[in-house]
């Protein structure tokens, strides 16, 4: 993987007086790939991101996008033209039109002033807002203005998009129109990096995931990878049982059995039952006849990537609550 990284980053640290944000974290993103980069709120995620971008500068470590040593100043002023950087919370212009909004943009590039409409037409193609191009950004709908942002990212051709939380606020219409228009960039060759509290959809996208928690790199690799390991502790079986007593709750009785990690109840009425790897459904299925159960659905399920977090966030809470130092 080393070889095809596009981004490379080696033992990051950044502290903020004596709080540490990032304590050694150590990650590679390859060349043409879309890689998830996970935690909980807090976890360092924004930092990481804005040192990429070259907005910060850390305080130990190695980075390196393209070639380019970040650290190295000449390098990382040719860095910015190789990345395109969309924060969490946008800037956008409301008294500027869609197609003004990219060609101030390209200015700012130095994108040649003969150049510029044709880079703006182009842009306003990918994003799919070729059609409103002279409509103002304030009347624009919030998952176009977020389109829109991504466009910025866009005008001076980036081979990397570092993207924080950019589908954060959009409904399930655009946030699917935001993932489609991501899978495109990357059959375009982009390089994409991207922070996200919506595993579900992330999980349909990435090839790659980094899931950091506390500054800490708590695992790094692909998805079928990082469920075969969820897998080598884990069983996720879903059923569906009821009690002919309406006090009994289901959920409650399986997860006092010692084998049973941890219940979780879906919408449509299934429970998602984490166990053991040594125990199957059949056991479960044994269980709901022990307690009375009527069952009236049992399989295997394929853990999610939100099931798959859970599974590494909680070894770190486990692993923390054994040192006395902590």
């Amino acid at each position: 993987m080393a070889d095809k990284a596009a981004i490379s980053v080696r033992q990051l640290t950044k502290c903020f007086g004596n709080f540490t944000a990032l304590e050694d974290i150590t990650f590679s993103v390859e060349q043409g790939r879309i890689c998830g980069f996970i935690g909980p709120n807090g976890a360092g995620k924004t930092t990481t991101l804005r040192i990429l971008a070259t907005l910060m500068q850390p305080d130990a470590g190695e980075i390196n996008i393209l070639g380019y040593n970040l650290l190295n100043i000449a390098d990382a002023k040719l860095i910015r033209y190789r990345i395109g950087f969309m924060p969490d919370s946008f800037g956008l212009y409301p008294d500027m039109t869609a197609s003004e909004y990219l060609e101030f943009f390209a200015a700012a590039y130095r994108i040649e002033l003969q150049q510029r409409q044709r880079v703006v037409d182009e842009i306003l193609e990918i994003i799919d807002l070729s059609d409103k191009r002279d409509v103002l950004v304030c009347e624009l709908s919030r998952g176009m203005q977020q389109r829109l942002s991504l466009g910025r990212c866009l005008v001076h051709s980036p081979d990397i998009l570092l993207l924080d939380e950019p589908a954060s606020g959009l409904d399930p219409r655009a946030r699917i129109e935001l993932m489609e228009l991501l899978r495109e960039l990357r059959e375009m060759g982009k390089t994409i990096l991207i922070s996200s509290h919506i595993l579900a959809e992330l999980h349909l996208l990435c090839d790659d995931i980094v899931l950091i928690d506390h500054g800490a790199v708590r695992y790094h690799g692909s998805i079928d990878e990082a469920r075969q390991i969820f897998h080598g502790r884990h069983n996720c079986i879903r059923l569906r049982c009821h009690s002919d007593d309406p006090m009994v709750d289901p959920a409650e009785l399986i997860g006092r059995v010692d084998w049973v990690e941890r219940v979780a109840k879906q919408k449509n009425g299934d429970l998602l039952v984490w166990v053991d790897v040594a125990r199957k459904p059949h056991d479960l299925a044994q269980i709901c006849l022990e307690k009375e159960l009527r069952l009236e659905k049992l399989l295997e399920d394929e853990p999610h990537l939100g099931d798959i977090f859970m599974h590494f966030i909680s070894d770190r809470a486990d692993s923390s609550s054994k040192d006395v130092r902590e």
